[in-house]
């Protein structure tokens, strides 16, 4: 038995097989399994549930967030600061070491938190499933958990009802499906239980997949796979095991980490190392290296980065953009292409009547619902959209809603309008549709007798016509209009519509079941369409002068995704590149590769393994990659993207659980809006990272004087990690929020091997603003040695009232500093008088706690016990204002000079704007 099933799964042929064969494979019957075989078969199969795939225990998980290279550093010095104060103590360098665990702490939760997306996914598929579902066993009628089906269950399906499994249908009456969850495609497709001629078992017209939704009808079906072997669990793994892309700002900050930490750990042995050679006692020795490290290392960028993020996420979410992890506000910035679905996101994701033919006359359907003159004349092509249905309806918040074939409701939705009130009607029989005939009937009492209402494909329902009705009259149906007809179909075609032709015939004799589809009279063609988003071709324009591609990735016909293309902007072109999923699957790798660098490409009837594909392979393009998606079958590619996007709306828990993002409006205007907040990110990371790496100097410099110069140490560790932690971090913070320039989008995307930390803004950073604040810091503390008398080679005592003030000064002297430095910082080629002091009230705020702080620091018993500091003398304050005002003026000088010597380039208004 588990040979033939094995068969039957891995040659997927059960489709192509005749009903009593198919039941046959499955040692299967009518009158469904026995009890005892399908318990028998449960212990083979296992339960019909989606299998966790295993991974790393969360323990693990949270333990590898602490050993990360940046961390393993600041645990190095968090352990020496210990050690000093074990050997020395009364130094202040245990609350150094507390205050650098807190430090790691904090980002390492962080990152466990981003993380946890694999246990969301896979509860959001278990709850696609339904919790019960009607089957025969012993050919009785029961109801059991959907984990008890097993392969040769029969099942019961009716509309409304969540497929629980993959089947192949045994008997079917008028049964339509929505696949859009496994295959991406909306529409609702005709399923009948007769063998199948297609070789791909997903798209067999007698095939039902697990988490799809029955429309309309009645089915009774035979499950050939569960769990995991579905197509559902299929994607379900991949979703498990797609390995989700690094996105480019964790990259930047591995390789910032690594540098900085590396130069921290460097400079401090080597001083150490100098030290032990001049005979420096082992234990100062030890304190000043693990200064050194305290003072280069940015402890508060990590932090400060998170906090800056979080607020970033908060601005998008006013934007309709929920941010589920925060790295990827940054990363939507860097997205050199967009990969979008169509359904929902382009579109509405609802249907419309657009174009009409009534009779010989063309309308728009928006003009012909409503003119009541027109509705008059053509009242039975109404009537005939009205009752050709079999919607089921209901009352929601006060309105009435109509549940079922999106098709049907749009058609309803458009009689209505045009007529307000229908008389009741009877329906006296109906001929279900399916996929042969593409047609479907219903016979109705009307006041002159039975009437028979025809909608179907035009190329089913025009050939049983011989008369139109044209104004109330009926003329016949000539070779010439025949040929009208289908000039106006094909028109209808080429702009991406859905066709429906309606027809009637009026029966007589009181025959109402046998011949009724003939001598019919046409009533007229409609065009229905999912129309585009009204903001979406100006989300287009906003892309392509951003530089960034946009790729439509659907599971509909490709003529309908051309036609939308065109009519959003997305293709301009005579003859864009258009790969279907069949093409797709005869493409080599390179291939592929080489298409998706065609200037307009557009993939349609994609499956989700496919998608997967088309990410993989502009991530080898060297692509920063954004993908759209709603469905189950899109969790593969929202994991695998660089950045995975998710809809709010018609999205399942599946997607949004294995996104970065959800769109809470499903609008593709929305990530238009999000890439402009995340570029404005990355370079305001940059406007804080010169920020702290300014003050980083301005630390260092005092311990390389001590070092050199055998002079008392004018800046302790506990005093450095205070302005990283404390004094700069709200400045700092408003920096990391400045607001996008209005010219963001019209610059390309950044290279992706441009680094945070590059030539131009160290030299700013470490070698001229750097600079002038550490000299204005040990000239802060010498003022204060010198006014008390101190000369050079003596040595001071570390609670020795004079050194206490000294230190402050020096302290005092980088928090004013920086004070000014914060207004330099917002531009690295604007003016101060352009960015204006105001404008950020965030940094403005940070100003006021650094004052507020500065005070606290140096004039209370409080501040001066904690960091080991005492008030300054009154004579600092006029002492260190030249300082911030000669770092002002140098500065504006040397943006003057660059605003001059780029005047001419093209290159200056790219500067101008991402500064």
């Amino acid at each position: 038995m588990g040979a033939s099933f094995d068969m039957v799964e891995a040659g997927m042929n059960i489709h192509q097989l005749p009903v009593k064969d198919a039941l046959k494979g499955l040692r299967s019957t009518a009158n469904g399994l026995s009890s005892v075989a399908a318990l028998q078969r449960l212990g083979d199969f296992g339960p019909n549930r989606m299998e966790k795939v295993a991974g790393m225990p969360p323990v693990l998980r949270l333990l590898k967030e602490f050993v990360q290279f940046f961390s393993v550093i600041l645990w190095i010095a968090a352990a020496l600061a210990f050690v000093a104060e074990w050997s020395a103590p009364g130094q202040g360098m245990a609350r150094i070491g507390f205050a650098i665990i807190t430090v790691i702490l904090v980002s390492g939760a962080f990152s466990f938190w981003q993380e946890h997306r694999v246990e969301q996914t896979l509860e959001a598929l278990q709850k696609l499933l339904p919790p019960q579902v009607n089957l025969l066993r012993d050919g009785s009628l029961v109801r059991l958990g959907v984990d008890q089906l097993v392969p040769g269950d029969l099942v019961l399906l009716e509309q409304g009802d969540i497929v629980p499994a993959d089947c192949r249908l045994i008997e079917a009456f008028g049964v339509r499906v929505n696949n859009a969850t496994v295959t991406g495609e909306s529409m609702a497709l005709a399923r009948e239980p007769a063998p199948s001629g297609e070789d791909d078992l997903i798209r067999s017209k007698n095939i039902l997949l697990a988490g799809t939704s029955v429309v309309s009808g009645q089915a009774t079906a035979l499950v050939f796979a569960t769990g995991s072997r579905t197509e559902f669990g299929k994607i379900a793994h991949l979703a498990q095991t797609s390995v989700a892309a690094v996105s480019p700002l964790r990259r930047q900050l591995a390789y910032l980490s690594r540098l900085i930490a590396s130069l921290a750990v460097g400079i401090g042995l080597s001083f150490f190392a100098i030290g032990a050679a001049i005979d420096v006692p082992f234990w100062q020795d030890f304190i000043f290296s693990i200064g050194i490290i305290v003072a280069m290392v940015p402890e508060g960028l990590l932090p400060t980065l998170t906090l800056s993020l979080v607020l970033a996420a908060e601005r998008m979410a006013k934007r309709n953009v929920l941010i589920r992890h925060l790295v990827s506000v940054e990363t939507l910035g860097s997205a050199t292409v967009i990969c979008t679905d169509k359904t929902g996101t382009l579109t509405e994701n609802r249907m419309r009547a657009r174009e009409l033919l009534l009779g010989r006359d063309r309308f728009s359907a928006s003009t012909a619902a409503n003119k009541p003159d027109i509705a008059e004349r053509f009242c039975d092509f109404f009537q005939a959209a009205n009752l050709c249905q079999d919607l089921k309806e209901t009352e929601a918040n006060g309105n009435r809603v109509f549940l079922g074939d999106p098709m049907e409701v749009a058609l309803v939705e458009m009689a209505r309008t045009a007529i307000a009130e229908f008389p009741p009607v009877r329906r006296l029989n109906e001929i279900p549709f399916d996929a042969d005939r593409r047609r479907h009937s219903v016979v109705c009492e009307m006041p002159d007798g039975a009437v028979l209402y025809c909608k179907g494909a035009p190329e089913s329902v025009l050939p049983r016509c011989r008369q139109v009705l044209h104004g109330g009259h009926t003329e016949p149906l000539d070779t010439r209009l025949r040929e009208m007809i289908v000039d106006a179909q094909e028109a209808m075609a080429e702009k991406g519509l859905r066709i429906l032709a309606f027809a009637m015939r009026k029966l007589a004799g009181g025959d109402l079941y046998g011949g009724l589809e003939k001598d019919l009279i046409f009533l007229g063609l409609v065009g229905l369409e999912d129309p585009p988003r009204p903001e979406v071709p100006g989300a287009i324009r906003k892309c392509h002068e951003a530089g960034i591609k946009v790729i439509m990735v659907t599971g509909d016909h490709p003529q309908t995704a051309v036609a939308i293309a065109r009519e959003i902007g997305l293709v301009q072109s005579r003859d864009p590149t258009i790969v279907s999923g069949d093409q797709l699957r005869q493409l080599a790798e390179s291939e592929l590769e080489t298409a998706l660098k065609d200037p307009e490409v557009i993939f349609a009837r994609v499956a989700p393994d496919q998608k997967m594909r088309i990410v993989e392979a502009l991530k080898r393009n060297r692509q920063v990659v954004a993908v759209t998606g709603d469905g189950v079958n899109d969790a593969p590619a929202l994991k695998a993207a660089h950045i995975g996007i998710a809809m709010g709306v018609s999205g399942t828990d599946v997607a949004r659980a294995a996104s970065d993002m959800v769109l809470l409006d499903d609008n593709f205007a929305s990530i238009v809006h999000a890439v402009e907040e995340g570029r404005a990110v990355f370079q305001n990371i940059r406007k804080f990272l010169t920020y702290v790496l300014v003050h980083n100097v301005a630390e260092l410099v005092p311990y390389l004087a001590f070092a050199l110069f055998r002079i008392p140490l004018p800046l302790t560790p506990i005093q450095a990690l205070a302005v990283d932690m404390g004094t700069d971090s709200l400045t700092a913070l408003g920096l990391g929020v400045e607001a996008p320039h209005p010219q963001t989008m019209r610059r390309p995307p950044r290279p992706q091997h441009e680094r945070l930390l590059n030539l131009s803004l160290a030299l700013r950073a470490y070698l001229f603003l750097g600079v002038i604040e550490a000299a204005a810091a040990m000239t802060a503390f010498f003022f204060v040695l010198n006014g008390s008398g101190w000369t050079y080679g003596q040595s001071m005592a570390p609670a020795d009232p004079v050194y206490l003030s000294a230190t402050t000064a020096c302290l005092s002297a980088i928090i004013v500093m920086q004070i000014v430095n914060v207004f330099l910082c917002r531009s690295a080629v604007q003016s101060v008088l352009s960015t204006a002091i105001s404008g950020n009230r965030l940094i403005l705020w940070g100003v006021v706690l650094e004052i507020g702080l500065l005070l606290l620091i140096g004039y209370t018993p409080w501040g001066n016990f904690l960091l080991g500091t005492a008030a300054v003398p009154a004579g600092f304050w006029p002492f260190i204002l030249p300082f911030a005002v000669g770092m002002l003026i140098l500065e504006e000088l040397r943006k003057w000079f660059i605003r001059r010597s780029l005047r001419h380039s093209t290159k200056f208004e790219q500067l101008r704007t991402a500064s």
